[in-house]
């Protein structure tokens, strides 16, 4: 029902930042969460962050605690990560996902509606 599409990935040096956006075609988000997952190589989907669209309260996997963060724009209907000192184990390809507000914030299931993902690299 929402379409996404992820952009802000690329190639960047151990330490360095970049900052993800997520554009958002649903006309009210007001009741989803908005969540980024990231899929490393040969690996499975996981958790990387969350927000609520109503109140912005979020919630981080442990790996990028005091790293990264998330936030939204809900004028225009986006949603940011922005991560800072990266490391070479947050190579993956992310992907920017939203759902109905839920309880199960951390579980790709709750997540109805998927951007394409975008390339991020972190290598020196």
């Amino acid at each position: 029902q929402v379409q996404l599409v992820e952009s802000g990935g690329g190639l960047v040096q151990p330490g360095g930042s970049l900052r993800l956006s997520c554009a958002a075609s649903n006309r009210t988000l007001r009741s989803y969460i908005a969540g980024w997952f990231r899929q490393p190589p040969g690996q499975e989907r996981e958790f990387v962050a969350v927000i609520s669209w109503s109140d912005s309260s979020t919630d981080y996997a442990d790996s990028v605690k005091g790293r990264f963060t998330i936030s939204r724009d809900s004028a225009k209907k986006m949603v940011y990560l922005q991560m800072d000192n990266l490391k070479p184990e947050d190579t993956a390809v992310y992907y920017c996902a939203v759902g109905v507000k839920t309880f199960r914030v951390r579980s790709a299931w709750a997540y109805s509606s998927w951007g394409q993902g975008t390339q991020v690299t972190v290598s020196s």
